[in-house]
């Protein structure tokens, strides 16, 4: 059941008459927001764009959600049927805007907060933002999202390529590839994706150029999405998933050695730890037995305006689209209160705070197989609870002085 949010008058102070900022109104951030304001505390989002969901806005046009929509919806608000199995990126949009205007969410838009550190009383988080704005709040939630900044290998000779560059975060559409040669790099879910969009779209010749062959899996066989088995797995011992999960991809997915994509060597749980997330099959399977898709090495380099692959061959397309991921940039954020790791990812999530930074919560830092929206929903509540039972310690420990 929804909880009914309470009326701006009735929303709770926290210490020292200080909100909660939350920063990022994509998905992770207005779910969290609207948890926190259903138990009574003032959120504030801030949002460095315009308007909210702004990364879903600059995504490619034919994405859909690989997660259902009975599993994908935030707290609060289901997302309409209409919308079908499998949500659109544009109504992904649409629901982010509706979640915003139904909860009555406290967003500002156009501000960048570029620095978070500890308040001069030690009692809550100064976050120092664009325009000079000095932000004092009792707890922060960085929601900057895990698709951030657009991650490019420093491949040599990468200047002197004649051909178009870009990579897949400003892809939109096959329209400007008719016609022509294109290479994607990266064969995760986007690159796979694209590739089946290029060849969908007109492109004269499509590649594929592979460091590490994926598993796939089909999104759904029989009517069961592959989200609800990453649901039911989740927490069963990495050996014994990966045992499972042989078995059925022997008998949903062909052998594709012959077409370059033979079967990986790691168990597909075991990849998932390392973060690797299974490709969901969306059309590349056929578009590779048919030949639509050619998968060749990984790229090396560039020279003499030609892409250099990792056996060896020179090949000359007409563009190269980089599926090479993206980095999170929170260094410059919260780099200095020694909460990342090694890879730059926050060291908590959810309802978790480091040691040495209590009040400081992350979320949408992680890829999980079970759903990314899922997964947001359910440590928007989690984060919730723990920053009311903080206000309510704080209140007694105020009281008792």
């Amino acid at each position: 059941m929804a909880v009914s949010p309470p009326s701006p008058a009735h929303l709770s102070r926290t210490p020292a008459d200080r909100p909660v900022y939350v920063i990022g109104a994509g998905p992770g951030g207005l779910a969290t927001a609207y948890a926190l304001r259903a138990r009574g505390i003032r959120a504030v989002v801030l949002e460095k764009d315009d308007r909210v969901g702004a990364s879903w806005r600059r995504h490619y046009d034919r994405l859909h959600l690989h997660t259902t929509r009975r599993l994908s919806a935030l707290p609060g608000l289901p997302m309409p049927r209409r919308f079908g199995r499998w949500v659109s990126r544009d109504d992904v949009v649409r629901y982010l805007e509706k979640y915003t205007e139904h909860h009555e969410l406290e967003i500002v838009t156009g501000v960048e907060v570029f620095r978070i550190e500890r308040s001069g009383d030690g009692e809550g988080w100064l976050l120092h933002a664009s325009g000079g704005r000095e932000l004092t709040g009792s707890a922060v939630v960085v929601a900057t999202g895990y698709n951030h900044t657009p991650k490019v290998p420093e491949w040599p000779g990468l200047d002197g390529y004649g051909g178009d560059f870009l990579h897949a975060g400003r892809y939109r559409n096959a329209e400007p590839y008719a016609g022509r040669d294109v290479l994607v790099v990266g064969v995760g879910n986007t690159g796979a994706e694209i590739a089946v969009d290029l060849v969908a779209g007109g492109a004269a010749r499509v590649r594929l150029a592979v460091r590490t062959v994926p598993h796939l899996v089909r999104r759904s066989i029989l009517g069961w999405a592959a989200q609800y088995t990453g649901v039911l797995v989740r927490r069963l011992p990495v050996r014994l998933v990966d045992r499972l999960a042989r078995p059925l991809a022997r008998l949903t997915v062909p052998d594709l050695s012959a077409h370059g994509l033979p079967r990986p060597d790691t168990g597909c749980y075991t990849r998932v730890g390392e973060g690797a997330i299974p490709v969901q099959d969306v059309g590349l399977i056929d578009a590779v037995r048919t030949g639509k898709v050619d998968i060749v090495a990984a790229v090396e380099g560039f020279e003499d305006g030609k892409v250099v692959l990792a056996d060896g061959s020179r090949i000359s397309p007409d563009a190269v689209i980089a599926a090479t991921g993206y980095v999170q940039a929170l260094e410059g954020l919260v780099g200095h209160l020694g909460v990342l790791d090694g890879r730059g990812r926050p060291v908590v999530h959810g309802s978790r705070t480091p040691a040495d930074a209590p009040g400081l919560y992350f979320t949408g830092f992680t890829n999980p197989i079970s759903g990314m929206f899922r997964e947001l929903a359910l440590d928007a509540r989690r984060i919730a609870r723990a920053v009311a039972a903080a206000v309510s310690g704080a209140g007694a420990d105020s009281r008792r002085r």
